[in-house]
């Protein structure tokens, strides 16, 4: 990827440190984290440092590649703090390092002793971030090699405790994970709304129209200001007065769906706006509401606001291999979906919160039928059974009339949006890549931790940018769109074009990733003599 960067323009964004003016300048195929290095390394703190940044009007600004640039005159604040001291600076001689390792292995043998079976998995998942985060350190920082192997043996040491202590309590593992359910469970019930934090914004005619476009870019938009796009589309397509909504339940609903959503590197609450801004903007771009009821539009939409709900960030392959509770619970059958529409269920069961109070019990029935429908099609598992079902409802004509038709179109059209990155520009879709390498890595780093298999689609050593995408592209999206553009044409230039486009991307980013070096000059004087 080295080459593919070096040709492309860079982006300089200007900073403000303690009154101190600096500029940063990198390419858009830079990581998250080396702009917070570079960040870092201007304001003259650690690269473990929190960074953050805000603009003129205070507000706080997403730190990636596609952050809006600015200009001398109204530079980004930059705010920085260093982590405790303890766990994370270094000091070069290797006694940090064995001091952490230390609290580790007494961290992990006293809660064991303390507090049984009910912390074992968060115990487990602190020290895998610990001991990963202390193996890159090592090989960064430059300790003395005798220094390294003992780290490394204290390391080994800790992980066969963590696989011994997990094969001896593998049932006090499910007991914990249980117990942490249904707290988890009882949290969701319990939670407070708080609608003082929930600002209003008023959208300018030219975002309203902006939303209704594949192209929106998604990266611009604060929290609060998702909750008010969300809330403007629920009005716009007439759902509010379709099911007679309370606003301020609507606002409740959105609130407790964004706070159900994990902090993980891609399925996150934004993965969540993305998914419902891109089928609002197919509803808008293929007029669904002349071959839909106003139902159906609700049905989609809410199922793609609720599709990711309290998301682990791990798959259903390490689900079903590590045997977690939500695959015992789910009898290894699609257990994340199966998770999720619980909790959306769970969220509308709370009446401040159920934005399908108002409607009879047959309605809420068909509702509660097709949230679940559309969320369990998102299972990829299901990718093949699902597309065939849908070529054969197109031939020799789609009826929209006929329900199993239509409701396998609504369940095409929800994957389509939920891996629909690539169809956006790519300014907007290569920082989700990133975003889902990083989970995809984090989650066979614990795999290869645990003894669990590795896909290599996910190993942080076998795969790359264009390795990821290419297969993907070609394969999997650009079919599924075609099939769509089958029934609704515009589909074909609005979609599947920028799919091609991407696609080609991606290759030439591959084919000039393995370019050999060229020969040096010896070897072209050495090749002209044996001419």
């Amino acid at each position: 990827m080295g080459n593919a960067s070096s040709i492309e323009p860079t982006k300089t964004i200007f900073l403000d440190i303690d009154g101190k003016k600096e500029k940063i300048m990198f390419s858009r195929h830079c990581g998250t984290r080396d702009i917070h290095d570079l960040i870092a390394h201007a304001a003259g703190v650690s690269r473990y440092a929190e960074i953050s940044l805000k603009d003129s009007t205070g507000a706080f600004v997403s730190l990636n590649p596609t952050m809006p640039i600015n200009t001398q005159s109204s530079p980004y604040k930059v705010t920085s703090k260093e982590p405790s001291p303890t766990t994370e600076s270094s000091n070069g001689d290797g006694e940090v390092f064995t001091q952490v390792l230390s609290q580790v292995a007494s961290q992990f043998n006293n809660q064991f002793s303390k507090e049984g079976v009910f912390k074992v998995e968060e115990i487990k998942t602190d020290i895998a971030t610990r001991l990963s985060a202390l193996e890159r350190k090592m090989e960064l920082e430059g300790l003395k090699a005798v220094e390294i192997e003992k780290c490394k043996r204290d390391i080994s040491d800790i992980k066969d405790q963590i696989w011994n202590a997990q094969k001896k309590f593998v049932d006090f593992n499910r007991l914990s994970n249980e117990t942490q359910a249904d707290s988890r469970d009882t949290h969701i019930m319990n939670r407070k709304q708080t609608l003082s934090t929930y600002r209003k914004y008023t959208l300018s005619q030219e975002t309203i129209e902006y939303l209704k476009q594949p192209t929106f870019d998604i990266w611009h938009w604060e929290p609060n200001e998702m909750l008010s796009l969300l809330e403007h589309m629920f009005h716009e397509l007439g759902l509010v007065a379709e099911f007679n909504i309370n606003p301020i339940t609507l606002k409740r609903f959105f609130l407790c769906v964004q706070e159900n959503y994990r902090n993980n590197p891609f399925h996150n609450f934004r993965h969540c706006f993305c998914v419902t801004q891109m089928m609002y903007g197919m509803i808008h771009l293929c007029h669904l509401w002349e071959v839909m009821t106003r139902e159906d539009l609700g049905i989609l939409m809410t199922a793609c606001v609720c599709h990711d709900l309290d998301h682990p960030g791990y798959n259903n392959t390490y689900q079903i291999n590590a045997r977690t509770e939500l695959a015992i619970r789910y009898n290894d059958i699609s257990p994340l979906e199966n998770h999720h529409c619980a909790v959306a269920f769970k969220i509308l069961s709370n009446p401040e919160c159920n934005i399908f109070a108002n409607v009879d019990k047959d309605t809420f029935k068909r509702i509660r039928a097709g949230i679940t429908m559309l969320i369990l099609a998102t299972d990829m598992a299901r990718h093949g059974e699902i597309m065939d079902n849908f070529k054969m409802k197109l031939e020799p004509e789609f009826d929209y009339k006929n329900k199993d038709s239509l409701d396998t179109l609504k369940m095409v059209l929800i994957k389509c949006c939920d891996i629909s990155n690539e169809v956006r520009p790519m300014e907007v879709s290569e920082p989700w890549v990133d975003c889902l390498l990083e989970e995809y890595f984090n989650q066979s780093d614990r795999e290869k931790m645990e003894g669990l298999p590795v896909a290599p689609f996910m190993d942080r050593d076998k795969v790359t940018k264009p390795t990821a995408q290419i297969g993907f592209i070609k394969f999997v999206l650009i079919p599924m769109f075609e099939t769509v553009a089958k029934l609704f044409p515009v589909i074909d230039s609005t979609m599947v074009e920028p799919l091609r486009i991407a696609r080609d991307r991606y290759e030439d980013m591959k084919e000039k990733n393995s370019m050999p070096p060229p020969p040096s000059q010896s070897n072209k004087k050495k090749t002209v003599t044996e001419k």
